[in-house]
């Protein structure tokens, strides 16, 4: 299992995935925004993603789990 977490603190720009949709390593599942700036979260391995914790728009902090990838 995977967890994509936040960078560093920011808004979450744009999900690129629902549950459900099956994702490869190195795909992108969400775009975060912080001082200006467009930061693209990938996935790390293969597999389902089970969890999207949060909704465009929303602020996060580092660290925070994002999404849920189960390989």
């Amino acid at each position: 299992m995977q967890e994509v977490k936040a960078a560093m603190a920011g808004t979450i720009f744009s999900i690129e995935i629902k549950v459900g949709d099956v994702v490869t390593r190195g795909q992108v599942v969400l775009i975060m925004e912080s001082m200006k700036m467009e930061i693209p979260l990938e996935a790390e391995v293969d597999g389902t993603v089970t969890a999207i914790n949060g909704n465009e728009g929303d602020f996060v902090n580092e660290d925070d789990v994002l999404v849920t990838i189960q390989s």
